[in-house]
C-alpha cells in the first residue's frame, strides 16, 4: 500500500505540532496504544496524550483499532497508515493556507532534528544506552543516492514490522532513526 498523501494544510499543521508528531511516531513504532500508553511513553498526561489522539483521529491520521481493545469501552489507536505520509508539498504550497502550512512544518521539522541530532551526541558522548551517531561521505550519482535511502528505508521497516506490537516480554523502547542523504556541498 503507498504512503497516505496529504493534500490539505489542515493535516500538515496537525502534524507539525511536536507532541502529535511524536505521537504518531509511538504508534508507528509500538502499534496499536490506548491513550495511557501513550502517556506514558511520552511522559505526559493521559488527559494530553488523549486530547492529541482525537486530533489526530480528526484529520483522519489515527483510527480506532477495537481488535485490540478489551472491550465495547476500551478505546485503542492505531495509525491510519502505517506506511507513512507523503508530503507534497510543491502541491500543498499552491495556496497561501498551504505556504503558511509549509513554513510551519519546516520550521517545527528543522527544531526537532536539530534538537535529535544534539540529543544524540550528548548521549552518545556519555551513555552509549544504544545510540550511534555516524557520519559518512559516499561518492554516488543521484539515482545512486535515492536507491541508498531507499535501501536503508526497507531495513528499518523490516525492523518496524517485525518488532511492531511485539509480546516476547523483551524490553523495548522506540528508537528514532534518522536518515539525511544530500549532496555534501552547501548549495541549494
Amino acid at each position: 500500500m503507498p504512503e497516505q498523501p496529504v493534500v490539505d494544510p489542515a493535516v500538515l499543521r496537525a502534524v507539525s505540532h511536536p507532541v502529535r508528531n511524536r505521537v504518531l511516531a509511538e504508534l508507528h513504532a509500538a502499534g496499536p496504544l490506548r491513550a495511557a500508553d501513550v502517556a506514558q511513553a511520552l511522559d505526559i498526561p493521559a488527559n494530553q496524550a488523549s486530547f492529541h489522539l482525537r486530533q489526530l483521529a480528526k484529520y483522519g491520521l489515527v483510527v480506532e483499532a477495537p481488535e485490540a481493545a478489551r472491550d465495547g469501552r476500551d478505546r485503542v489507536w492505531k495509525p491510519a497508515a502505517y506506511e507513512g505520509l507523503h508530503l507534497d508539498l510543491t502541491r500543498l504550497e499552491r495556496t497561501p493556507e498551504g505556504r503558511a502550512a509549509g513554513d510551519v512544518y519546516r520550521r517545527q521539522l528543522g527544531a526537532t532534528l536539530t534538537e535529535s541530532v544534539a540529543r544524540a551526541v550528548r548521549r552518545h558522548e556519555s551513555e552509549r544506552r544504544g545510540v550511534t551517531v555516524s557520519d559518512a561521505a559516499v561518492r554516488l550519482t543521484e539515482d545512486e543516492a535515492r536507491a541508498l535511502a531507499s535501501e536503508v528505508i526497507a531495513v528499518v521497516e523490516r525492523y518496524a514490522e517485525r518488532t511492531r506490537g511485539a509480546t516476547d516480554g523483551a524490553h523495548r523502547r522506540t528508537f528514532q532513526v534518522l536518515q539525511v542523504v544530500q549532496p555534501h556541498d552547501q548549495d541549494d
